[in-house]
């Protein structure tokens, strides 16, 4: 997809200890030139894999649309959400279906959004992010767990968990 022409490319990555269980969020906007705009590494609490990897992309839709990209590449490791995202696949699970809902509302205020799965090896730093905020929240730093987070208020209240 290197010939489509974006604002930015987001890349974003969930990440849960015992799915469900200690979960963080992680991810990047890049410009078209390849300079890291903004890098984001949150705890979310217990949480499931799914669940994780949804969140992700909805802070880095919302922090997108505050940066006011107009035509946006989603770069994703996760299968399943590339084919709900892209109507490819039903979503099915209860917990994901306000998730799905958030994320498609968020990505219809773009102009364009193009959405493709890339490999894991092509998605390691918004995997390492995501584990990063795990990883500080269970060494005792309880920074990594903002209760205000930067994340628009009510985007994750506890009827989308």
């Amino acid at each position: 997809m290197s010939k489509l022409s974006y604002d930015l490319v987001l890349k974003t990555d969930g990440a849960s200890r015992g799915n469900p269980g200690h979960s963080g969020i992680g991810g990047q906007l890049v410009d078209s030139d390849g300079n890291n705009v903004l890098t984001f590494s949150e705890y979310i609490g217990q949480a499931t894999n799914n669940v994780a990897e949804y969140k992700a992309l909805i802070f880095g839709l919302d922090q997108a649309a505050k940066l006011n990209a107009k035509v946006l590449l989603i770069s994703l490791d996760s299968e399943l959400l590339v084919k709900q995202m892209k109507g490819e696949y039903r979503v099915k699970n209860l917990g994901l279906k306000p998730l799905h809902a958030k994320a498609k509302a968020l990505a219809d205020h773009f102009v364009r959004v193009y959405v493709e799965h890339v490999f894991r090896e092509e998605n390691r730093e918004a995997d390492a992010l995501a584990n990063q905020a795990i990883d500080l929240f269970l060494s005792g730093d309880k920074e990594a767990f903002h209760d205000e987070t930067p994340i628009q208020p009510g985007l994750f209240d506890q009827q989308m968990l």
